[in-house]
């Protein structure tokens, strides 16, 4: 099939929220995450791929449109600085958060996160340590822009991501459930006793978590720094704080 103009504008258009709320649709590049996506099961609509690259497909080419095109023609249609070797647009997924799991896995929830990059690898950092729903506030990037879509690296695939007004998902939560945050007036992590199940709260790149959102924690988490007694960075990434606090809380 030829890569129409019509075509190349639509594709091109997913580059935009509104466009991708409309079509319900977003779309991935690069043969690793596309082929990643597509053994997560998310189904996909078209595929945009160069000739070199069209064996490395084993998908049906009756339930997709299929280009198979010059780099040129990619080039049309990417936003990366390398070219890809193909550009996917995949539907999104859907479903319901269950507010029952948090009585037996953890959930991470992301107060405004507001980087593409860190959201993405958070996402990824998360589905690492097994950790199957990433909850956001509906301040957080989102997740189906695709610098978060490439930096997930295709574990989108595999981790569920929620929107939520903040308070109306807190309100939900079961009672007595373990809520852990990061402050930097916290309790060293590395001493306080950890829960198998519950929700870890992750804050803002600038700001941390906001107060509204901190009345809700009933456990402050601190990574310390080390040396104790020499000045450090103010603070860490979040996606890096977020790696550092799962990994302990898988360690137990």
């Amino acid at each position: 099939m030829v890569l129409s103009k019509n075509k190349i504008k639509y594709i091109n258009s997913l580059k935009q929220k509104k466009y991708r709320d409309l079509h319900n649709c977003f779309v991935a590049e690069g043969s690793k995450i596309i082929l990643d996506l597509l053994a997560s099961g998310v189904e996909i609509e078209l595929l945009v791929v160069n000739k070199q690259s069209v064996d490395k497909y084993t998908i049906p080419t009756t339930n997709i449109e299929l280009f198979i095109v010059e780099d040129a023609d990619i080039d049309k249609v990417t936003v990366l600085n390398s070219l890809p070797d193909s550009v996917a647009v995949f539907k999104k997924k859907s479903g319901k958060f269950c507010f029952e799991r948090l009585e037996k896995e953890l959930v991470l929830f992301l107060d405004s996160v507001q980087d593409p990059g860190n959201l993405g690898t958070i996402i990824r950092t998360a589905d690492w340590f097994g950790i199957k729903a990433v909850c956001c506030s509906m301040t957080t990037a989102d997740v189906y822009n695709q610098k978060v879509i490439q930096a997930t690296m295709g574990a989108i695939g595999r981790v569920e991501v929620y929107y939520f007004d903040s308070n109306l998902f807190f309100n939900e939560i079961p009672s007595g459930a373990a809520i852990y945050g990061t402050f930097l007036e916290g309790e060293n992590v590395y001493n306080l006793p950890l829960s198998h199940n519950g929700v870890i709260v992750m804050g803002n790149e600038g700001n941390g978590i906001s107060e509204q959102t901190a009345k809700w924690v009933n456990s402050k988490l601190f990574i310390p720094h080390f040396p104790h007694d020499r000045k450090n960075s103010e603070s860490l990434n979040v996606a890096m704080a977020t790696g550092i606090v799962l990994s302990e809380f898988r360690r137990r």
